[in-house]
């Protein structure tokens, strides 16, 4: 396991497949939604193979990295990852981000261009949510804990088909969830909570793929629209039978758009 000391906290992380100065391969860094860790990617990679380096981490908040100081700030999250990726003496990336990692990629563009050869925007968006409805969760799982939210965040990540009892992964998933850290997650739902990037958005100016799932309750296929509306240049895909979480399904949707990983 690799953890690298930023400011009050250990940033879990993981590098695979990464190219030598010899070798010409795009690297891909991923940015984790609210309540996962990096594993999440895991079939994505196998998906994409090694004509691609990969860059992984968790946020501050979730998985093995450390809680630190509440509430975060999209920015501070943003910080993080250039940090890390400072560290990692890497630049001329391409950044996936799924749901808040989208806000998170959006934020490394603002500050950091130069690290940035590409973005994939999946089930995202400038803006995401509400004050009231980011209130509401918050106070749900400060009162019962990540148990309480579970199945209606179940309901909204994945399909009725796919949230089978007898289903493994399911199960899995489940647990990852229930057992992020409290104040993390409530720490980045403030983060979402307060985040409004339609100017950051209107600013971008590298190759964008914004990816929609039509099943996606969370950041509808409009709302992902209106983001890839206000992206300059950007490029708009919609998944029929697609909540936010079939990230191999996504997988294939960026294989038809190769321009964002290969300018």
């Amino acid at each position: 396991m690799d953890f690298l000391a930023v400011d009050d906290i250990s940033l879990h992380f993981r590098i695979q497949n990464l190219p030598t100065r010899a070798q010409d391969r795009p690297i891909i860094v991923f940015c984790n939604s609210l309540g996962t860790d990096f594993r999440i990617w895991d079939e994505v990679i196998a998906a994409m193979g090694d004509e691609f380096g990969y860059v992984l981490y968790d946020q501050r908040g979730q998985g093995l990295s450390g809680v630190g100081t509440t509430p975060y700030s999209i920015e501070s999250h943003a910080e993080d990852l250039i940090r890390l990726l400072d560290h990692l003496e890497l630049g001329d990336l391409m950044i996936w981000g799924l749901s808040v990692g989208g806000l998170i990629a959006q934020s490394v563009y603002a500050k950091r261009p130069d690290l940035v050869r590409a973005l994939v925007l999946s089930n995202t968006a400038h803006k995401i949510g509400t004050a009231e409805t980011w209130n509401a969760r918050i106070d749900i799982a400060r009162g019962g804990g990540l148990a309480a939210l579970v199945d209606p965040v179940m309901e909204r990540w994945f399909t009725p088909a796919f949230r089978r009892p007898d289903n493994a992964l399911f199960l899995g998933c489940r647990a990852m969830l229930a057992r992020q850290p409290v104040d993390g997650y409530c720490g980045t739902c403030e983060a979402i909570r307060d985040a409004d990037f339609s100017d950051v958005s209107a600013r971008i100016a590298v190759p964008t793929l914004c990816v929609a799932g039509d099943q996606d309750g969370a950041t509808p296929p409009p709302l992902v629209q209106e983001c890839a509306n206000l992206i300059p240049h950007s490029r708009y895909a919609e998944i029929s039978g697609l909540r936010p979480y079939s990230l191999r399904r996504t997988t294939r949707a960026l294989r038809r758009y190769r321009e964002c990983l290969s300018q």
